[in-house]
């Protein structure tokens, strides 16, 4: 990993669906880089042991619940005394095709991902606002703007993300909160399960001929968390190899 010199001294940071895979790596260079973390999964004992290797805070929250989200947000300002980053990166798959989908196959992916990205940042905006500063990083998807078989779920969501973002971006910047996305290429648990054959064809499609090291994609959440990002808001960064292009 590369030396980075991101400056979150002071900052306060939420990432959720951070236990394992890239919500884990956005939490390793927040805590790396100065911030105070906290991560957040549905999966408790999973995310207490990510936090303890990250030095970090490990906190069980369900993004589907209001209530539990508000009290998330209560606690982090109760220990940190401020928030300044939220990632809203927690997600869930249920694919299959269109005509095999459940009310509940779609219901919970849209819910987690789409709903989680709403009731967070929803819940920040008061301590935002009375800073006077803020930082919305939401994880969107190729698939959101291209779609893909067996998820018409999963696209939804995050074509939904990707609006969520541009009219939160237009509604938070008079309070000095920035609200983006990024769209990730990455080498993760659902790619390293595809056989090998498939995964040549599939980053053989990549301009850049490969899929990215997760610590690739927490250096892009990291710059649109800082300082240096102050004048970038509703924009969706593809970090996808030039998949998208």
């Amino acid at each position: 990993m590369p030396n980075l010199t991101f400056d979150f001294a002071g900052r306060t940071a939420i990432v959720t669906g951070a236990a394992r895979g890239l919500g884990l790596e956005f939490a390793r260079l927040f805590h790396r880089s100065g911030a105070k973390v906290f991560l957040v999964d549905t999966d408790a004992d999973a995310v207490a042991l990510a936090a303890d290797e990250v030095g970090a805070v490990g906190v069980a929250c369900d993004v589907t619940s209001t209530e539990a989200v508000e009290a998330l947000v209560n606690q982090v300002i109760t220990a940190a005394g401020r928030l300044d980053i939220i990632v809203n990166n927690a997600g869930i798959l249920r694919d299959r095709r269109l005509w095999k989908l459940s009310d509940q196959d779609w219901a919970e992916v849209l819910d987690v991902h789409l709903g989680g990205t709403f009731r967070l940042t929803r819940a920040a905006v008061p301590v935002f606002r009375e800073q006077g500063y803020g930082r919305v990083i939401n994880v969107t998807s190729y698939t959101g703007l291209r779609g893909n078989i067996g998820q018409a779920n999963y696209g939804a969501a995050k074509a939904g993300i990707i609006g969520f973002t541009k009219t939160a971006a237009k509604e938070l910047a008079a309070f000095g909160v920035t609200v983006n996305a990024i769209s990730p290429n990455a080498e993760t648990r659902m790619i390293g399960s595809i056989p090998e054959e498939k995964r040549q064809e599939l980053a053989a499609a990549i301009p850049l001929g490969r899929f990215a090291a997760p610590s690739e994609m927490a250096a892009a959440t990291a710059f649109l968390a800082s300082e240096e990002a102050g004048y970038i808001t509703g924009v969706v960064l593809p970090v996808d190899g030039g998949i998208s292009i």
